[in-house]
């Protein structure tokens, strides 16, 4: 995906909530920590499970499988036993819609 995709409304995407949408074959988390908006690859790198289920720790997401934590900000591995970081993705608000940008193909 290199272009902005649309994956919620604002309305839908309140502080302490989240989304999981599928983009261009790529599951993405999107949470709403604060008010702040912060988007990652919807897969654990210790096992390939999801994470958006797990539990949110602040800025962190604990795997629900076997409790590998990443930083939903940076993607930065927290506790093992991943040892590999998760993709984020760049959002960014336009009118009332959130949106995701993967980075990693431009």
């Amino acid at each position: 995906m290199s272009d902005w995709v649309d994956v919620a409304t604002t309305d839908s995407l309140v502080p302490g909530s989240h989304v999981v949408v599928d983009v261009d074959g790529v599951e993405v988390a999107v949470f709403n920590v604060g008010g702040e908006l912060l988007a990652i690859e919807d897969i654990c790198t210790h096992d390939g499970g999801e994470l958006a289920c797990g539990d949110l720790e602040g800025e962190a997401i604990v795997c629900p499988r076997h409790g590998a934590k990443f930083s939903l900000r940076t993607g930065e591995v927290l506790a093992p036993p991943a040892y590999e970081a998760v993709a984020t993705m760049a959002v960014r608000v336009e009118g009332n819609m959130v949106q995701v940008k993967d980075e990693r193909w431009d």
